[in-house]
């Protein structure tokens, strides 16, 4: 049997103004390639439902998408943040909690990676661009998904280094926020050249890994195909 791997999505509205659940294919095609059954999570099921989901899943990937309310992190205000989704923030966060704890796979991918962190502890840049002396520009335009704009540096001894098996990555790049204080129970495994924390892990885990940047549109690279191959080998497991 393939493993159920449920993913995050965003709430929006279509043309029409009528509400409507979005996530990018790009995600359930990384999903099925490396051998999946994807599942969308609608956040509005957080007050009544989303345990019932969680226990029939087999791995959880915390989509990219918009910003976590400040709150959850104390975080510094700035008229940058855009998309605060209160429901999607709780759902994920009561996933992250679960994941942490029971040991369920997870996979944190751009909002994702933000999502662990800030879920275990940690605390976000609310604008990179303002806050990070030195910071690279790391929110590129949509159309440039499949750009390489920068590296990063895998930390050795690692989870993520091991699977990747490459000791610099070059990623694309579409965020404005970014890991400023790692949580307590995450090791960092990646930076980018201006010291930008890229990718985290949870020791001890069977898959617990998030990454700032998004694979799931580079899978004609070896090592992100095998990142995803290895999330779904966990969630058979």
């Amino acid at each position: 049997m393939k493993p159920l791997i449920g993913i995050t999505t965003n709430q929006s509205v279509n043309a029409n103004g009528h509400p409507t659940v979005t996530l990018l294919q790009s995600y359930i095609h990384a999903i099925m390639q490396a051998g999946g059954v994807p599942v969308l999570i609608p956040s509005m099921i957080y007050h009544d439902g989303w345990e019932s989901l969680y226990a029939r899943l087999d791995g959880v990937l915390f989509s990219g998408g918009g910003d976590i309310a400040i709150e959850y992190f104390s975080g510094e205000p700035h008229p940058r943040v855009y998309d605060v989704d209160p429901e999607r923030d709780a759902i994920e966060l009561k996933m992250i909690h679960a994941s942490a704890s029971d040991g369920k796979p997870f996979l944190g991918i751009c909002r994702g990676c933000q999502l662990v962190n800030v879920g275990l502890g940690g605390t976000l840049y609310t604008h990179i661009p303002d806050q990070l002396p030195g910071a690279l520009d790391h929110a590129y335009p949509g159309h440039l998904r499949t750009t390489l704009v920068h590296e990063v540096k895998i930390e050795e001894g690692t989870r993520i280094a091991e699977i990747l098996g490459e000791p610099i990555v070059k990623v694309n790049s579409l965020h404005h926020q970014g890991l400023k204080d790692v949580a307590p129970s995450l090791r960092v495994a990646g930076h980018a050249p201006d010291g930008l924390v890229e990718a985290v892990e949870l020791p001890d885990h069977p898959f617990g890994i998030a990454v700032q940047w998004h694979p799931e549109w580079l899978t004609d690279q070896h090592s992100t195909r095998n990142l995803f191959r290895k999330f779904i080998e966990a969630a058979k497991r």
